[in-house]
């Protein structure tokens, strides 16, 4: 079972690595996509489980997300028996965006007819072409449509389906605002608001 962490403890990486292949269970996890449209559900993060009244089991919760349905798939994971005790499916949450999630997200901006100007100006800040999402420090988060106003219909979708706005600097240099463009993950689509 590999190393193996004492009660309240974080999870191992082996721990970890084992809770998320148990719960990409065939066949369905084949039906799911990921962030790139690729096989499987993305991954977003898996953490210890709140332990049951009087039972020292160590479980993991693995969070996951499937683009082909909009859905936050939960998975509870006993690591001693290696069985999905638990799972569950919701759809209109999101959970906090996870770094692959972030640089697909710059990679359709880069690509997109909007990302012109993030081009324009990493050029204006280092006198170099930007070709990759390496070249950039980024951050970012789940966008939510109830906080602005004058919503474009592009986004009205936004909170059933997956989409963020990003922060994105020079790396070791000037901002370069992207904080007007958001990406719709699930439809793959980036769009300017305000």
């Amino acid at each position: 079972m590999g190393n193996t962490g004492v009660g309240s403890d974080p999870l191992t990486d082996d721990e970890l690595a084992r809770a998320e292949s148990l719960a990409l269970t065939p066949p369905a996890a084949s039906a799911q996509q990921d962030v790139t449209g690729g096989r499987g559900p993305q991954r977003l993060g898996t953490r210890l489980a709140d332990p049951l009244p009087g039972d020292r089991t160590r479980r993991a919760e693995v969070r996951l997300y499937d683009y082909a349905r909009d859905e936050l798939l939960t998975k509870t994971v006993n690591l001693d028996t290696g069985k999905v005790e638990k799972s569950g499916a919701q759809r209109g949450v999101q959970p906090s965006a996870h770094p692959e999630e972030l640089r697909a997200a710059l990679e359709l901006i880069l690509a997109s007819p909007l990302g012109k100007g993030v081009k324009e100006d990493y050029k204006d800040a280092t006198g170099k072409e930007l070709t990759s999402t390496g070249q950039l420090w980024f951050n970012g988060d789940v966008y939510r449509t109830y906080r602005e106003a004058d919503v474009p219909a592009q986004l009205a979708r936004c909170g059933e389906q997956r989409c963020v706005r990003l922060v994105t600097k020079v790396l070791n240099g000037a901002w370069i605002d992207t904080r007007n463009l958001i990406v719709d993950l699930s439809a793959r689509t980036v769009t300017r608001v305000g």
